[in-house]
């Protein structure tokens, strides 16, 4: 199959079929069509032509670029090539997926960053509670505190998914549904956003059923969010490097150190496996250490 049409194909496929996010969507297509410009440079046209020796060759190329890839964003870059050659053969489109022998590169595993429970504070105080954008900007911080949501699952709740009372509704990876409880102060950040603030929001936009909307009435975007974040941490002077997820990791962190099963915490993040969060158990065996190698007489 013509290479542009095999590419289509499968975007159409995980985005209908598999329902994966419109970010995963965006990192196939940028993967694959660098993966697609390359081939058309080697003179390969169609996916037939496709050899495991020209997938071998790909994947060395872009290992040796100068500057060097990170070790993930290679093994992304394999996972999307493996993905779609899989596919192809899958569905018949290919007698045989080129890419079986792969194997993606071992990426050291880092572990997530948390802020001190003051710096959460310091964090969820920083908007003005007089400005209708600094409500909006607290109860967007203190939901995402409270509950553990990835940013992109707090920006498409809609008003309905608050519908519960003490517990909420995200959607997450894959559109799987989870029920997640909502703290006091989240939930009263919240409804003072919504009394207060967000119905002159809406009023100067189109009719919009989410739940966190921008100056001008639109739903905000995951990269607006992600600035009412970064501002928050300016404003609360926290040196500590702040990413979109730093809420979510410091909720899972919290929650372990106070006694929380990591099984119960798996489940309020949406993780598939309990492996994933495992990786939250070793930040709080750190800080045990730390404590320890401070606080006894004879630890040094």
């Amino acid at each position: 199959m013509q290479l542009d049409r095999a590419l289509d194909t499968y975007l159409r496929h995980v985005t209908i079929e598999r329902g994966l996010s419109e970010h995963t969507i965006a990192a196939y297509r940028r993967d694959l069509g660098g993966y697609l410009e390359w081939l058309a440079d080697e003179g390969i046209v169609d996916s037939a032509e496709i050899t495991p020796a020209v997938v071998g060759r790909f994947i060395a190329d872009r290992s040796s670029a100068d500057p060097k890839p990170a070790a993930t964003s290679l093994a992304r870059l394999q996972s999307s090539v493996r993905g779609w050659h899989r596919f192809l053969a899958r569905e018949g489109i290919e007698d045989d997926d080129p890419s079986g022998r792969l194997r993606p590169p071992k990426a050291p595993r880092r572990l997530p960053k948390a802020l001190t429970i003051d710096q959460v504070e310091g964090l969820l105080a920083a908007p003005s509670a007089d400005e209708p954008i600094g409500i909006r900007d607290r109860a967007l911080l203190e939901l995402l505190y409270a509950t553990g949501a990835r940013v992109s699952e707090a920006v498409g709740l809609d008003v309905d998914d608050l519908a519960h009372g003490d517990v909420l509704r995200l959607r997450g990876k894959g559109s799987k549904e989870r029920i997640v409880p909502i703290g006091s102060f989240a939930r009263t950040a919240v409804d003072a956003y919504l009394t207060r603030v967000r119905p002159g929001l809406a009023a100067k936009g189109r009719a919009s059923a989410r739940l966190f909307l921008g100056a001008r009435g639109a739903p905000l975007s995951r990269q607006s969010a992600w600035l009412v974040i970064r501002a928050a941490a300016e404003h609360a002077q926290i040196t500590a490097e702040v990413s979109p997820h730093t809420l979510r990791h410091s909720f899972a962190t919290h929650l372990l150190q106070g006694g929380a099963d990591v099984r119960v915490v798996q489940e309020l993040l949406g993780h598939a496996s309990v492996a994933t969060t495992q990786i939250y158990t070793h930040v709080s065996v750190d800080t045990l250490r730390d404590i320890y190698a401070t606080s006894h007489p004879r630890a040094r």
